[in-house]
């Protein structure tokens, strides 16, 4: 078992509740500095995640969506699930984690089945006569046969990618513990100016995903993937933890075994918040997940742009 399945664990108590324990491996801020500790919020949705499962009729988490709405302390919590719908092909579930009485993650999941990864470009369709569009003769595709994808965003070499590595904050005192050392962010360096304190002026992010620890990726490591990359916001020179209030992300397929790649990008920023949109893909160049969450800006100052200028104020 890896150190990110025994940190994500949890326990059956009764029914629809379980044990669980905010771990300080996957802290991005961990014991011992001026600001209190901080668990990754994809940790935390992984943890509960793994009671909703447990539960299921459907082995798959194929929308989530997520309010955080208290920091976890790095002590025992409980997870509570309560099923609002159990159906054939869907169920949906509403789970929250709780420390002492307070909700700090309140979650609601439908479950479903996602197929295994398929490779862009793969598509099927129907044509004017029912007949199969792809010209094979096999007869009218079905509807959950339909399949498209667009094209993946531009990747650099996975040995040209710059290793994040731990940075302040990210790793206890005596270096054995917190998210950087469990986590592994090889980051695209046309994304990196920002750890120079020359930000690039883009709010977006791109690299690949995995943990150091050798374990293939699912739906638990793709719950932390979709939030795993930096705040998209460094690219304009914000600074500080920029924390997640909500977010929504999707599963699409089975990843395949490899790193993770995930290309991530804000549209919008302003008013002390900002939205950042994910999208996931394995090691075969599937698209498995995406996502879309609303943050707040770090409090921390704000860095010029390589170009010399600071970002504009509205």
């Amino acid at each position: 078992m890896t150190a990110f399945d025994e940190a994500t664990a949890v326990r059956r108590r009764s029914d629809g509740v379980y044990d669980a324990l905010p771990d300080q491996r996957f802290a991005l801020v961990t014991p011992g500095g001026k600001v209190p500790p901080a668990v990754n919020g994809g940790a935390l949705i992984a943890t509960v995640l793994r009671a909703v499962l447990d539960g299921s009729p459907h082995p798959h988490p194929v929308a989530t969506t997520a309010h955080f709405l208290r920091v976890a302390s790095l002590e025992p919590a409980e997870v509570r699930v309560r099923w609002l719908r159990q159906g054939k092909t869907a169920a949906t579930a509403r789970a929250a984690l709780i420390q002492h009485g307070q909700e700090l993650l309140d979650m609601t999941v439908t479950t479903g089945t996602v197929p295994d990864a398929t490779p862009p470009g793969t598509a099927h369709g129907t044509g004017p006569d029912g007949a199969s569009a792809d010209g094979g003769g096999a007869g009218p595709v079905q509807p959950d046969e339909l399949t498209w994808t667009g094209p993946p965003p531009d990747f650099p070499a996975i040995e040209d990618c710059v290793d994040l590595g731990p940075w302040s904050g990210s790793v206890s005192l005596d270096g054995a513990q917190g998210y950087a050392m469990h986590v592994s962010v090889l980051l695209d360096p046309a994304v990196t100016g920002w750890r120079a304190r020359e930000p690039a002026g883009v709010p977006e992010m791109r690299g690949y995903f995995g943990l150091r620890e050798d374990r293939d990726p699912d739906a638990y490591l793709l719950a932390m993937a979709v939030d795993g990359l930096p705040p998209v916001v460094f690219g304009l020179g914000a600074t500080g933890w920029a924390p997640t209030v909500e977010l929504t992300w999707y599963m699409r397929a089975v990843p395949r075994p490899g790193p993770l790649r995930v290309a991530a990008r804000s549209r919008h920023v302003g008013g002390g918040w900002f939205d950042e949109e994910a999208e996931v893909w394995d090691a075969a160049g599937c698209l498995v997940a995406q996502s879309r969450q609303l943050a707040r800006v770090g409090r921390g100052p704000v860095r010029q742009r390589a170009n010399g200028q600071r970002p504009p104020a509205g």
